[in-house]
């Protein structure tokens, strides 16, 4: 079957001559340029659900090229019209927010693994045709907006796909070759695509020996959709696009060691992913063009950002200071930019808050921390670490991140804006991890929904997805039928219905009031308290209460209790119990609570309940 790719100049003009002509082409309100408006009011009462696009829902068969059913290493058919096409599940779970994947142009494939994820940059001034043309685009973010819902678009700076090549041996063909017998001399393997780190720069080298950096050739063949990047306007001195040319990029080879900053910063990513040159004024004045210009098209509402630890703090000040002005200059104000630093490394994570730079990153160390060593571990004695953990993590929060909102910025600290996640496409699945422990997920789903920060799910969890490793974690979700009965779907939705009710939950200030290092067969381990209230949640209050071991009934402490900040004598609910039930606070304001095996409570004042 033939099918015919339109750039994305080529669809704009369509749109312009449908609507102003009497064709038989027209393109429906939604799908026109939107004008943009601040849709956001405070992203902490967000609840955000990662997307990938090829693997939520296929709402249009035209678009189904190089589809291969059942590998996850390939296509499997999602686009933009399947996901506008079921909103209304998303809605039913309380989500707000939609954090789509990539939408440019990708290099189609490599080693049979497609781009299907969207990672593999080719042309930032195109959508990628898997998932839909631009009218298509505009109509899911419409139609979100038309909901209340935000659209946050995956975007990368720091490199490209695999554009070009190292002409290693000079004989203008890309080669993976083999030296060596693996006896008498070492086994070899180099692929031009994707050499290893030298710190020389990739080098040439003949049968006569070195002759210095090796070109490199870019890919030009649309016969198999490798082409150079382009551009809007920015030019290299050769004429070519920055992205196209050598000069926009490091050339320093694949990174061997993450933890050699030169190599991290400088590096190319594995699997041939290109590393840009982002200290240059050119390059980041294409990465601030092109992303801005997609905000401008679509009406987006933020950017999530990959790989941030790779790129210079210097490019985040002038990316973030140029984004925030040029959107708000047009009327988009509360833009959220939040980055991937994948790391455990909580003054790393935090470096990126800086002023001046990043809104909010993923809270990679609470994930390491807290939601793999205490709750994905619940299965095993001997691997959960206690409570305190939790505890020693979140009071380390205000040291390591910004205490200030960014200029032009979302309006509220970094500190208290940690986008917090269970798990996401770049690790296996929470279930995966936790043995089949579904129990210990909902316990976690539940800390992430009431703890401060701006929450997100991952597509898949609430149909208890459970796959591995990359691309194990990457499902297709429409064999699930979106069925919104499931007893975790419904979990998700319950919390996403008490942050929305009780502003406690959303913006108030948290105090931990009961951690504690058992594990075993303690009276309390396990146990986890604290409250949610003052800051900017005015006279809420919720005090929220779990148990994660796995094995027994565990209690506040042997006897005199958990001291709290509800007055004395008043009685606290739990909202999350569907009884109701209350728990008196005592006149020296303590309270005796006792939970099963890996639940929680969420107590809110009798006089605060919404019925």
């Amino acid at each position: 079957m033939r099918v015919l790719v339109l750039g994305l100049g080529a669809i704009a003009a369509l749109a312009v001559v449908a609507t102003h002509t009497t064709a038989c082409v027209q393109i429906p309100d939604q799908g026109k340029q939107p004008a943009l408006a601040t849709h956001v009011v405070d992203w902490r009462d967000e609840v955000i659900y990662q997307v990938l696009i090829d693997r939520f829902a296929d709402g249009n068969i035209n678009n189904n090229f190089g589809v291969r059913p059942g590998a996850l290493a390939r296509h499997q058919g999602g686009d933009w019209r399947g996901l506008e096409d079921h909103l209304g599940y998303l809605q039913e779970m309380g989500v707000t927010t939609l954090w789509i994947s990539p939408i440019v142009k990708n290099v189609e494939t490599d080693a049979d693994v497609d781009s299907y994820h969207g990672y593999w940059a080719q042309d930032l001034t195109q959508l990628n045709p898997h998932f839909g043309d631009l009218a298509s685009l505009r109509s899911l973010v419409a139609s979100a907006h038309d909901r209340n819902m935000k659209v946050v678009l995956d975007i990368v700076t720091n490199h490209m796909g695999q554009a070009f090549y190292y002409d290693m041996n000079l004989n203008g063909h890309p080669d993976i070759y083999i030296g060596g017998t693996g006896t008498t001399s070492p086994l070899t393997r180099v692929s031009e695509y994707d050499p290893d780190w030298d710190a020389r720069g990739v080098q040439a080298q003949t049968s006569l020996g070195l002759d210095g950096r090796a070109p490199m050739i870019f890919i030009d063949d649309p016969a198999i959709n490798r082409v150079p990047p382009g551009c809007i306007d920015t030019l290299s001195p050769d004429g070519r696009c920055i992205l196209g040319s050598p000069r926009g990029y490091h050339g320093f080879g694949r990174i061997l060691n993450y933890d050699d900053d030169k190599q991290r910063m400088l590096g190319d990513f594995p699997g041939g992913l290109k590393d840009v040159a982002t200290e240059l004024d050119e390059v980041r004045q294409v990465m601030i063009d092109s992303y801005a210009r997609w905000v401008e098209l679509l009406d987006l509402d933020g950017f999530r950002i990959d790989t941030v630890k790779h790129v210079e703090h210097e490019f985040w000040q002038v990316f973030s200071k140029a984004v925030r002005q040029r959107l708000a200059a047009q009327g988009k104000a509360n833009f959220l930019m939040f980055g991937e630093a994948f790391d455990g490394n909580d003054e790393l994570l935090g470096s990126f808050t800086r002023p001046g730079e990043l809104d909010s990153v993923f809270y990679f160390s609470q994930h390491f921390q807290v939601f793999r060593d205490v709750f994905q571990n619940a299965h095993d004695v001997k691997a959960q670490k206690g409570t305190s953990q939790i505890k020693t993590l979140w009071e380390s929060r205000a040291k390591s991140y910004g205490s200030a909102p960014q200029e032009n910025g979302i309006g509220v600290a970094p500190t208290k804006a940690l986008v917090n996640f269970l798990d996401n496409h770049d690790v296996s699945r929470f279930l995966f991890e936790a043995q089949g422990d579904v129990p210990a997920l909902r316990n976690a789903l539940t800390l992430l929904l009431t703890e401060d920060g701006i929450p997100c799910v991952y597509y898949g969890t609430e149909q208890d997805f459970a796959g591995g490793n990359d691309p194990a974690n990457r499902e297709v979700l429409w064999t699930t039928g979106f069925a919104t009965t499931g007893d975790t779907f419904r979990h998700v939705s319950k919390l996403a219905g008490l942050r929305r009710d009780y502003v406690a939950l959303r913006r108030g200030d948290t105090k931990v009031v009961y951690a504690t290092d058992h594990v075993g067969d303690e009276s309390d381990a396990g146990v986890f308290a604290f409250e949610r209230a003052a800051g900017d949640a005015g006279a809420s209050y919720a005090l929220v209460v779990m148990n994660t071991n796995a094995r027994h009934k565990s209690t506040t402490s042997d006897a005199s209790g958990m001291k709290v900040n509800a007055a004395a004598g008043s009685s606290l609910v739990d909202v999350l119990d569907p009884a109701r039930t209350a728990y008196a606070v005592g006149s020296d304001q303590t309270l005796r609570l006792t939970l099963g095996a890996q639940s929680a409570m969420v107590l809110v004042p009798s006089g605060q309940v919404v019925h």
